[in-house]
């Protein structure tokens, strides 16, 4: 056999061998009653009347479906709606860019900012550090908040590496003591171990929280990562197809822990208002 074949299957065996051992040490939803209502029209009746609380749900979609306007308007929702204090993180966008985009909603983001009921983190890729997560536990417990959305995940896996040391690896406990294994399959277990680690780490914060990543290129997976659909309670997809009809968005909650969720596509509008998950006619 060809050392390139050799190598290749050495790469699967231990990619196999990273992705089960992440997943067998999920630990399970901690017990919460109650839901959290995202207030967007037409959503929650999918999901039993909301996200389970203290849930963690993975928001996906290609560019443009319309995954931060979902996001925000749960947190907008929160605010206005049920007086539960949001905060969003970007690392991909100003607070003044987020700001301008709700107002096309008619949202005031600044006024509830003021009013402490909505707090945007923006956080540029150069300033990200393994405290990253820590400031936003600290303004959790500080300002006392109950719903969370990262904005992206996408952009954090890509920025992974920074945040595990050669030290912290311990790939041994992975793969074992003989095995041969090349730069990218290190790489590869890095990702994963952050995906996991960083859900986690949000989970314990006791909020409910939508996690917004693009869509993976292929149909094996739902996310880029390919281990946050397993590791989230929730998994909510939003698509695009230029058809020429009145919705050119689509949704479906993919899975959602602890609830009976509707399994069927949804036509969505992105209206003056936000948006509207409609019913199938």
């Amino acid at each position: 056999m060809a050392a390139k074949e050799v190598l290749q299957k050495v790469e699967k065996a231990v990619v196999k061998k990273v992705e089960k051992a992440v997943v067998k040490t999920i630990s399970p939803q901690k017990n919460s009653s109650g839901r959290t209502s995202s207030g967007i029209p037409g959503f929650d009746e999918l999901v039993e009347g909301g996200f389970p609380k203290n849930s963690s749900v993975l928001i996906c979609g290609g560019p443009g479906t319309g995954k931060s306007i979902f996001s925000m308007q749960f947190l907008v929702n929160g605010a206005t709606k049920f007086g539960e204090k949001g905060l969003y993180v970007t690392f991909e966008q100003t607070a003044d860019a987020l700001k301008g985009q709700g107002t096309q909603f008619g949202w005031d983001i600044d006024g509830l900012e003021k009013k402490g009921l909505i707090k945007i983190m923006a956080v540029p890729i150069e300033n990200l550090t393994k405290n990253t997560i820590k400031e936003i536990q600290q303004i959790v417990e500080k300002e006392k908040i109950s719903r969370i959305v990262i904005d992206s995940l996408s952009t954090l896996v890509i920025n992974a590496p920074i945040y595990t040391t050669p030290s912290e690896l311990s790939v041994e406990q992975v793969i074992g003591d003989n095995v041969v294994f090349s730069p990218p399959i290190i790489g590869d277990y890095i990702v994963k171990r952050f995906v996991y680690g960083f859900i986690e780490d949000l989970r314990k914060m006791n909020c409910t929280s939508l996690l917004i990543s693009e869509a993976s290129q292929n149909n094996e997976y739902i996310s880029r990562d390919t281990l946050s659909e397993f590791v989230c309670d929730g998994v909510v997809v939003i698509s695009f197809e230029s058809m020429g009809g009145a919705y050119s968005r689509s949704l479906i909650v993919r899975k959602m822990r602890q609830t009976k969720n509707n399994e069927d596509v949804h036509p969505v509008e992105i209206s003056k208002n936000g948006i509207i998950v409609h019913n199938i006619e």
